[in-house]
């Protein structure tokens, strides 16, 4: 085994160097043009008199857009090219992005995230596809974490960003307007170079040698034929399949709970602390500081241990629980950040190990296909949490009720995780030397 390890190691250190840093920073990318509107949210409903039930449509609306076209835009992928159908995604949302800055109206602004939806479609299930063309199932949550932790990375990044737009009135425009602004340009100038830097597949990489490219080929082709020889499904059967169906009703209750988290994170430190926007925009980012430390040790314990569920679950149960904790009235501020920034310790650490489940038994076409399925589901609760919440604050629900009713979507999703159970297509020798593999720096 250890000529093995010798000739698979440097392939996948190389993959980790050479694609993991872009992708980490597109998706950096991405998150800040998804979720700006949650650092613009005070300023731009004060200037623009939208309610909380209008913002949160128009937030969630966002997802109504993505859905659209979610599953046919991977799939073009897959059988296309990544490289170049990434570089139309990145472009065609940097400029909607900046449409957002310009919108006056309620209508204008469902409008643009509709369209900013319709753009991003496809990016998320593409990139996780694109990694399984690239990294063994067996390392494959940590080379997921190196995509996630972008997320807390983008919330720590864009809310500093934020407060500084907020401050600003550059050509007689309010700052809420330039964090559109600003924010839309960098897709656009990744997209453009995005296409030269990304390779398609491992034997199109002249940045491996001769031995280390059959050696990832091969090995990534004896996974396939793994699959195929335990029933793996195709495109029609990962549509009706129950676990797949399971899968994205936890996503999409995964989903609806941290954008309502998200999306009202700022408000809720302003309603506690009575600090000004831009402070309680500062303060916001702490819990995504903390969540930036573990998503990649839940990740490595995934594919030490080869287990996916239970390190998918439990931080979603501990996700509920201490949002629910933020919740007792009477809290001193400290003690509500505290349980605030709790949560955003297990808000991301989930994630890694639940996007290898659907790649464990799908083909190529199938798991692109599936894993956009899963998404498209998933980000029916991107919709429904910024509404649900906006209409439960507008209706006159107390803070308490809205996040209990998100900490239960948490529990929840974790128990659904519970009920997947995927088959084991490795034995106990192969998972033994996979834990050695893992073991490797």
């Amino acid at each position: 085994m250890s000529g093995q390890i010798l000739i698979e190691h440097p392939a996948i250190s190389k993959a980790y160097r050479r694609i993991l840093p872009l992708l980490f920073v597109l998706y950096i990318v991405a998150y800040l043009d998804r979720a700006n509107v949650a650092f613009a949210k005070l300023s731009m409903s004060a200037d623009l008199r939208f309610s909380d039930a209008v913002f949160g449509l128009g937030a969630g609306l966002f997802f109504l857009g993505y859905l659209a076209l979610e599953i046919p835009s991977a799939i073009i992928a897959e059988r296309w090219s990544v490289r170049l159908w990434l570089s139309r995604i990145l472009v065609s949302w940097g400029l909607l992005t900046v449409l957002v800055g310009f919108v006056r109206t309620p209508m204008e602004f469902y409008i643009s995230r509709f369209l900013l939806g319709l753009a991003e479609a496809g990016f998320f299930p593409i990139v996780i596809v694109y990694l399984s063309h690239w990294f063994p199932a067996r390392v494959r949550a940590r080379a997921f974490s190196g995509l996630i932790l972008a997320v807390p990375v983008s919330f720590v990044l864009g809310a500093p960003i934020a407060a500084a737009c907020l401050s600003v009135s550059w050509l007689g425009l309010p700052g809420w307007r330039w964090i559109f602004i600003l924010q839309g340009l960098p897709a656009i100038l990744f997209g453009c170079i995005t296409p030269f830097c990304i390779t398609d597949r491992p034997k199109d990489a002249k940045w491996l040698n001769a031995e280390e490219r059959e050696w990832l080929t091969s090995e990534l082709a004896r996974e396939n034929e793994a699959k195929r020889q335990d029933g793996h499904m195709g495109i029609r059967r990962a549509f009706t399949s129950w676990r797949i169906l399971v899968l994205g009703t936890a996503l999409s209750l995964i989903v609806l709970a941290s954008y309502g988290y998200i999306f009202w994170l700022p408000s809720t430190i302003k309603q506690h602390s009575g600090r000004s926007t831009v402070e309680s925009t500062l303060w916001s980012t702490l819990p995504f500081i903390v969540a930036a430390f573990a998503v990649r040790p839940a990740a490595r314990s995934s594919d030490r241990r080869q287990e996916r569920r239970l390190h998918t679950a439990v931080p979603l149960f501990a996700a509920g629980l201490s949002f629910a904790m933020s919740a007792i009235p009477g809290q001193p501020f400290p003690l509500t950040m505290f349980w605030l920034c709790l949560t955003g310790t297990f808000l991301w650490a989930w994630s890694p190990p639940f996007w290898v489940l659907p790649t464990m038994t799908l083909g190529e076409s199938a798991a692109a296909a599936s894993i956009g399925f899963i998404n498209c589901i998933g980000n029916v609760g991107g919709f429904v949490g910024p509404s649900v919440v906006g209409y439960l604050v507008t209706s006159g629900y107390s803070p308490a009720v809205v996040v209990l009713f998100l900490s239960a979507c948490f529990l929840a999703a974790g128990g659904l995780i519970l009920t997947v159970k995927p088959p084991r297509t490795q034995s106990v020798a192969a998972i033994t030397a996979d834990r050695a593999i893992c073991d490797l720096p």
